[in-house]
Order: structure tokens, then C-alpha cells, then sequence
């Protein structure tokens, strides 16, 4: 083992102004130690014993995330780590273990109120480290904590993405397929010898029928009613899978009256292989019109994967309507918001003016929130998220209600805490509402939560800048 002495100490960049006298107070107060590979210096629920000085050595700093150990640094010679003076708890909330033989002095802590009285110059530094300690972890906590929120609405894009992409890929192999069959069915359509009149009341039935992009507005009982109704009348002719015919015609909102119209001007015994081959036509403009509105939606999930990460714009405040934040969080959530069976309320003031927010940031304010509720619901049969926006005076407030089990009554007063946390790790965004309150803070404005069994409200108030 080395040598303790002052001049060792001063080879600590954080020591090296302390006075002679407070490091000679320090080494006689310590105990020096070798610690063993693999033994811990700290763990968490356990009382950390004092302050560790690395004489000689590395430490290993982790956590614990769903059962793996997670790195986050590491404490070499000339640090310092364990508790430090004016530090709110004895208990670490990490894992610090020898890599390697491991030479420590370490000042219990029941000699760190004689350091505070004491040793000013020393006091002053091993709280600056304190302080250095706190933005380290906090910037780390809240990158790891974003990473977090985007894998999990990744997941939940990519399942959104992958519904609409897989219906393109389904439509578009039957629209090849249809497209390629063209020749045959024109082949068809000449054979079957209609008179000029005949073919042009097959054609005037399909211009009238194939811009239709409305759906019949019907209770399904009453569909059902009219399906069977035209299927009766088609199996009358003989036309072949009437009852297929008839749905067909249904989902365009083609209507009995229309295809008998048709039917009275076709021979009898052209009749079911017409309406077939109209179906064909109807079917391709269908799968086309599929297409168009699976690639809408795709656009539309871009687009506010666009938005709400705010990737066209710098880092400075802009002036923005808060509802759209809102709505684009709403849509990046869609997927657990329908896994939950939670039906949103969205309870809009767009009256309100716009305000001057960090767009990205509010995101993840929103984020946090709304996925918070969404947790607190999962357990509901169905889930109710209400979202209201109102001017109050000079602030416009944004409220995000839940019907969850509530917040109990000793949690309550802790939730905005550093830290503080009910979820498992792994679980949720991950930002924690102590960092929402932040970026709130930093927008001039403020956050409170009311909670009771069944009733959970967050609330954000916002500056108006007019």
C-alpha cells in the first residue's frame, strides 16, 4: 500500500489548494484500506459508510436495469466518491465495486460533522464534488431517460408503421396481379356481344359508381338488411356468389335500386357474368384507393414523428400552438393508448394564442405526462384521458386527467422529486416528473398534480407571451 501524506493528497486535483493542516486533520481522522476485487464500496439500500478517497486503483460505477448491469463510469485515482458533505441521503443509489486491488482512505461518516465545523477550505471542495457529481448524473440520467422514451415510441411507431406499410404490401400484390390480368378481361368484357346501348349503361353504371368514396351510414342491422335484400334479387338471375356481389356493392355504397337499373338493360344471360366483371373494376379502384390511404396514413405518422422531434428547427423558443405538441404526443402514443383500451377526450381552447415554448422539450413534457396516465390506467378495463386547454388570465393551462387508481396520499407530496420514481426499472419514459418540472420552470411557468382514487390531474401552467 502507499503512503498516505499530505503530498500524496495534493496529487488530488480537487486538494490541491486545501491548507496543510485541514489534510493532516484529514489523514489522522481516516482509515486506509485495500479493497479486494469484486467487493463493493457501495450498494444501494445500504448506508454508505463515509467518504472515499481513491488512492490507488479503479471502481466500477453501475445500476441495474431489468436485471442487467448497466455502466455509467467509473472512479479512478485522484477521486473522490462515497458520501460528501450537505448530501441529502446516507444511501447510495448505485453500485460502486473494485476492479482490481483497490487502495481507499476513507473518513467515516460520523466525523463529517467535525470536517463541516472545522475544515472550511476542505468542506468547500468535497461539496463543489458533490455539486459536479449532481450535473453529471442528472445530464446522464436525463440522456438515458430520452433514449428510453425514443425506444419506447419506436416501438410503438414501428407497430403503427408496420400495419398501413403491410397493407400497401398486400394491396399492391393484388393490384399487380388485377393489372396484369387486363388483357384477359377486356378479352371478356368483347365477348360478351352487348349491344352499343347495353355497353354504355355498363359504363355509365361504373363512372357513376367508382367515384363513390363515402360509405353507406348505416347501423349494421340495417346493412345486413340491405345486403340480404340485393343478394335475394341477384340469385333470382342466377348471378354466381351473389351474396360476395352484393357486399362488394355495398362497400360502395351501390345501392339495389342502382344495379337493377343495370340489370334491365342487360340480357339475362349476361347478367352475372356483367356484374362480375364489374366487380373486378370496383375491386381494383377499391385496393388502388387502399393504397392511397395506407401511404396517408404513413405520411401523417412521418410527419409527426417530424414535428414532435422538431428536426427542422434550431434549439431556440419558437412561437407555436400548444395543441399541436399535444395532438403529435397523441399520435406518437396511439399504439398504447389502443393496446390500453383508454378512450381520449381532447377538451380544446383553440382560441387560446400561441405561445413561445423549446417545441422539442414541451414534447417531452407531454410525453411524460400523458404515458404516466396511461401506465396509471392499464389495470382499467377501459381507461378515460382527458385533456383540457384554457386561458386563465395571463398562463395557458393545459390539464391531463386520468381515471387511474390515484397517487396515495405519502407518495403524493414526493412525485416532483429528484429521483423518485414508482415504476420499475426499465418502465416508462424514464425523464421523471422532477426534470418535467424543470423544463416547465425553465418556460417561466408550473406544474400540480390533484390526485384522488379514480381521478389523477396534472396541471401546466404556461406564460402567454402576446
Amino acid at each position: 500500500m502507499k503512503i498516505v501524506d499530505t503530498n500524496l493528497l495534493r496529487s488530488f486535483q480537487t486538494l490541491q489548494d486545501i491548507p496543510e493542516e485541514q489534510l493532516s486533520w484529514l489523514i489522522l481522522q481516516s482509515e486506509q484500506q485495500l479493497i479486494e476485487d469484486g467487493v463493493m464500496l457501495s450498494t444501494p439500500n445500504i448506508p454508505v459508510p463515509g467518504v472515499y478517497f481513491i488512492i490507488d486503483g479503479t471502481c466500477v460505477v453501475y445500476t441495474l436495469q431489468n436485471g442487467n448491469q448497466r455502466e455509467i463510469g467509473l472512479v479512478v485515482t485522484g477521486e473522490i466518491t462515497g458520501y460528501l458533505p450537505y448530501s441529502r441521503g446516507r444511501y447510495s443509489t448505485v453500485y460502486i465495486c473494485a476492479t482490481g486491488s483497490v487502495q481507499v482512505m476513507m473518513l467515516p461518516y460520523d466525523k463529517v460533522r467535525d470536517l463541516i465545523l472545522n475544515n472550511f477550505e476542505l468542506t468547500q471542495t468535497l461539496v463543489h464534488v458533490m455539486c459536479n457529481r449532481i450535473k453529471y448524473v442528472t445530464a446522464l440520467q436525463s440522456q438515458n431517460e430520452k433514449m428510453m422514451a425514443l425506444g419506447k415510441l419506436s416501438a410503438g411507431m414501428t407497430h403503427e408503421l408496420n400495419n398501413p406499410a403491410s397493407a400497401n404490401i398486400r394491396d399492391a400484390s393484388f393490384l399487380i396481379k388485377a393489372l396484369r390480368n387486363i388483357p384477359a378481361k377486356i378479352r371478356e368484357l368483347l365477348s360478351f356481344q352487348l349491344t352499343d346501348k347495353q355497353y354504355n349503361s355498363l359504363f355509365h353504371f361504373l363512372e357513376e359508381s367508382l367515384p363513390k368514396n363515402e360509405k353507406l351510414a348505416l347501423p349494421l342491422r340495417d346493412r345486413r338488411q340491405l345486403e340480404h335484400e340485393m343478394a335475394g334479387w341477384l340469385e333470382e338471375l342466377s348471378v354466381k356468389d351473389a351474396v360476395d356481389v352484393a357486399e362488394t356493392f355495398i362497400d360502395f355504397a351501390i345501392v339495389p335500386e342502382e344495379i337493377k337499373n343495370l340489370g334491365n338493360q342487360i340480357p339475362p344471360d349476361k347478367i352475372s357474368d356483367v356484374f362480375h366483371w364489374s366487380v373486378f373494376t370496383i375491386e381494383m379502384t377499391r385496393t388502388a384507393e387502399n393504397i392511397r390511404e395506407s401511404s396517408r396514413r404513413i405520411a401523417d405518422l412521418v410527419r409527426s414523428v417530424k414535428t414532435y422531434t422538431h428536426m427542422d428547427r434550431g434549439y431556440d423558443k419558437q412561437i407555436t400552438d400548444i395543441h399541436l405538441g399535444i395532438k403529435n404526443t397523441l399520435v406518437m402514443l396511439d399504439h398504447k393508448i389502443k393496446k390500453g383500451n383508454v378512450r381520449v377526450e381532447e377538451n380544446f381552447d383553440y382560441k387560446l394564442p400561441q405561445i413561445k415554448v423549446l417545441i422539442g422539450e414541451m414534447n417531452q413534457v407531454w410525453t411524460n405526462i400523458i404515458d404516466n396516465a396511461l401506465d396509471a390506467m392499464s389495470q382499467n378495463p377501459t381507461g378515460i384521458l382527458i385533456i383540457n386547454t384554457v386561458k386563465e388570465k395571463e398562463f395557458a393551462k393545459v390539464s391531463v386527467i386520468d381515471n387511474g387508481p390515484g397517487i396515495p396520499d405519502a407518495i403524493l407530496p414526493m412525485v416532483f422529486d429528484p429521483f423518485f420514481t414508482t415504476k420499475r426499472i426499465g418502465e416508462g419514459t424514464g425523464i421523471g416528473l422532477d426534470l418535467v418540472k424543470r423544463i416547465i420552470a425553465q418556460h417561466r411557468g408550473n406544474i400540480q398534480v390533484q390526485s384522488r382514487p379514480g381521478r389523477t390531474e396534472f396541471i401546466v401552467s404556461l406564460p402567454i407571451d402576446i
